[in-house]
């Protein structure tokens, strides 16, 4: 200390009241799980009539992605533009030519489920490639605008992002437009954050036009039955899944029928611990329960805006720019979808409903937005 000045000590800044949310709601969605598939899983052979199966192939990807979170909060994120060895290659280009690869690969060699290869196993474990391209298209997104930032004032800095992004959404779409559709508008959402409005709505109407014709070039028939048994949910044969999800929903009343009670899970929504859970929570804990759930998301998206606004760097802002459109986004798409106020999209709730792959992605995703918090200098 020189001259009776003090000199002030800064220390970095880890948000561990984010963390203790997101082991939360993961801990929540493993409860709801189990409450949702226990008598599909015990009243089936090829689940070895086993109550907790379902459970337990979710609690070892939880776990795979909590241990994925805290390494990869711990890490710079920096790291991942940093050029590496003689080729000056980085490690954010790898993951990007990977996650194309993957894609290009579950098109000949994926395991098909319901119609579509959406699957990929190696090694003996399955995953799907589709949720390690978005984020790739996060992190190779923000890494292009953030090499040049000023471009995203001029069209053609975001149609240069645009033109990098298309390989990767467009093998996406060929199996699965609706994971498309997501990766497409968490992309299209960082450029909006980083970009002139003026520019962004011009491009943005063209890129949408061009959605629409990807629709109607790779809309099998299943894409356009789907609008029809949204128009006609009541009338519709397969209108089923949503007509019982919102019996399932209207039957919870304020508080529920209290947790394992749901009524409808018992086979007459089928697998009801998939894109339908948010029903499952409506049945039993009601409308309380429910607006627990969103209330909790919407805390979870106001800390990661938080990190992303004092975030050290654009690189770290954008990232978590992407992570929060892809939370919030799949959380309206997927309770909009069981209270029927747009057609079915097969989008997850995130970290609560059943999936492995997806719950490991969001958990490494929640690792970045925690080391870019680690490197916010606090006071």
């Amino acid at each position: 200390m020189k001259g009776g000045r003090k000199k002030v000590k800064q220390q970095s800044y880890y948000d561990y009241s984010m963390l203790i949310l997101v082991i939360f709601i993961v801990a929540f969605g493993l409860v709801m799980v189990y409450s949702a598939s226990s008598y599909t899983a015990q009243t089936k052979q090829e689940y070895n009539y086993d109550a907790a199966y379902f459970l337990k192939k979710q609690t070892w990807a939880v776990l795979l992605g909590i241990l994925a979170m805290l390494i990869v909060s711990k890490f710079d994120y920096r790291l991942l533009i940093r050029p590496i060895g003689h080729l000056k290659i980085r490690l954010v280009t790898c993951l990007y030519l990977l996650s194309i690869v993957l894609q290009i690969v579950v098109l000949f060699a994926g395991k098909e489920l319901n119609g579509s290869k959406r699957w990929l196993n190696i090694g003996g474990m399955g995953f799907q490639p589709s949720e390690i391209t978005k984020i790739a298209v996060i992190l190779y997104t923000s890494y292009l605008i953030y090499k040049a930032p000023r471009a995203m004032n001029k069209g053609l800095g975001v149609v240069r992002v645009f033109i990098f992004m298309l390989i990767p959404i467009m093998a996406v779409a060929i199996e699965n437009f609706s994971t498309a559709l997501v990766i497409g508008v968490i992309m299209a959402g960082i450029c909006f954050v980083s970009s002139k409005k003026k520019w962004f709505y011009g491009i943005a109407a063209l890129i949408c036009t061009g959605i629409g014709g990807l629709f109607i070039v790779l809309g099998g028939a299943y894409r356009v039955e789907r609008f029809e048994i949204w128009r006609n949910i009541e009338t519709h044969e397969k209108g089923h899944q949503i007509r019982q999800g919102m019996y399932a929903i209207a039957s919870g009343g304020m508080f529920g029928t209290g947790l394992g009670q749901s009524m409808q899970k018992l086979g007459f929504i089928p697998e009801a611990f998939n894109d339908m859970i948010f029903t499952i929570i409506c049945e039993e804990l009601g409308l309380f329960g429910a607006i627990v759930v969103v209330s909790m998301f919407l805390i979870l998206i106001w800390r990661i805006f938080i990190i992303a606004v004092n975030a050290p760097d654009l690189f770290g802002g954008l990232i978590c720019a992407g992570v929060l459109i892809h939370i919030a986004l799949q959380v309206i798409l997927n309770i909009c979808v069981v209270t029927n106020f747009v057609p079915a999209t097969g989008v997850s709730l995130p970290f609560i409903s059943y999936g492995g792959t997806s719950v490991s992605i969001l958990l490494a995703e929640m690792g970045l937005v925690l080391s870019v918090s680690n490197r916010i200098e606090s006071r």
